[in-house]
């Protein structure tokens, strides 16, 4: 499966943006889908997930409340709606998806989109 993410930017805090994962070549239906993150000099991050079959979806402590994750089957599209921005979730953003139910293991997912800047200014 093929993954493009989009809906990066550069905002300023408080602000809101919506990230976009769209899969081509299977069905995301059949795929657990997950969000990561990379900050300046940070390791990569779980943010969220979606579950195979759109189950109850999984949150960082970070951003739980904030940020909510769903999908589109019907367009084939994973979404990342970001509330309340912090310049603390500035970051490359990157969806995932994995065969499995569900993870935040990174290692878990074996097709990556290319990222997508998020930039919150104080």
């Amino acid at each position: 499966v093929q993954l493009q993410a989009s809906g990066g930017g550069l905002v300023q805090a408080g602000a809101s943006l919506r990230l976009s994962c769209a899969a081509s070549g299977r069905t995301f239906r059949n795929y657990a889908v997950g969000w990561f993150r990379r900050g300046p000099g940070k390791e990569r991050e779980f943010v969220a997930v979606s579950p195979r079959g759109g189950g109850r979806a999984r949150y960082a402590e970070s951003v739980k409340g904030r940020f909510t994750i769903s999908r589109d089957n019907a367009e084939n599209t994973v979404f990342l709606q970001m509330d309340s921005l912090k310049p603390e979730d500035t970051a490359v953003y990157y969806c995932a998806a994995s065969s499995m139910y569900s993870s935040r293991d990174s290692a878990d997912f074996g097709f990556w989109g290319q990222g997508t800047q998020v930039t919150v200014s104080s």
